[in-house]
């Protein structure tokens, strides 16, 4: 018995108590999760604005659909771009006019990394952590385009604001086939002075235009 057992057997002795099972006491410890949230539509959808503008993401906010090309040029003016990836499905109708949208026809990346901007949907978002959710089909594209491009514009639909993840992964649970990025404001990272980074590892901004 090495002199820390000896101790430790001490210790136990005097309290009464006998050595621990790890696997043991894991199994005895209570793990419940929160599936369903509680919040009414209107608190969801504050949380998850609340939660993208911690995030330093920009958010605009219309009504109908009929705005969304509106917003988008407004997101792009105000990052002094004129040229945007779309997925080749990506509604038209939503796209502004006087600007170069270039479509994703299985482009290769020397030619990705000529276009600053990328607009996509999405499939689902958790207001609890700020979190997108991309299913990498239809008008969401491939995800390279989706982490090459210096500005994210994403499309998010109220109705697509969940408050919590699980009820999210429930509502696309038939299309988790495809592959599936989940993004929580713009790419960032620290060093271990705790500087933040940003742009590392995808787009340095997103764009969140919430409609609907």
């Amino acid at each position: 018995m090495t002199a820390r057992e000896e101790i430790l057997a001490r210790v136990r002795s005097a309290l009464h108590t006998a050595p621990s099972d790890p696997v043991a006491a894991h199994a005895r410890l209570s793990h419940t999760y929160n599936r369903i949230g509680k919040l009414s539509r209107e608190a969801c959808l504050e949380l998850f604005i609340d939660r993208l503008v911690d995030y330093d993401s920009e958010i605009l906010q219309v009504t109908a659909e009929s705005e969304i090309p509106q917003a988008i040029a407004k997101a792009l003016q105000h990052a002094d771009e004129h040229r945007a990836l779309v997925a080749p499905v990506f509604p038209a109708a939503c796209l502004p006019p006087g600007f170069e949208f270039k479509l994703d026809n299985a482009l290769p990346t020397s030619e990705i990394e000529g276009v600053a901007a990328v607009v996509t949907t999405c499939e689902a978002a958790v207001a609890a952590t700020g979190t997108i959710i991309l299913v990498h089909d239809g008008a969401q594209g491939r995800r390279v385009i989706t982490l090459m491009p210096d500005h994210h514009i994403c499309l998010v639909h109220r109705d697509q604001v969940f408050e919590l993840l699980p009820e999210a992964m429930t509502a696309i649970a038939g299309r988790t086939t495809k592959p599936i990025t989940t993004i929580s404001g713009p790419s960032a990272t620290s060093d271990i002075e705790m500087t933040r980074i940003r742009g590392v590892h995808g787009p340095r901004r997103l764009t969140v235009i919430l409609y609907g």
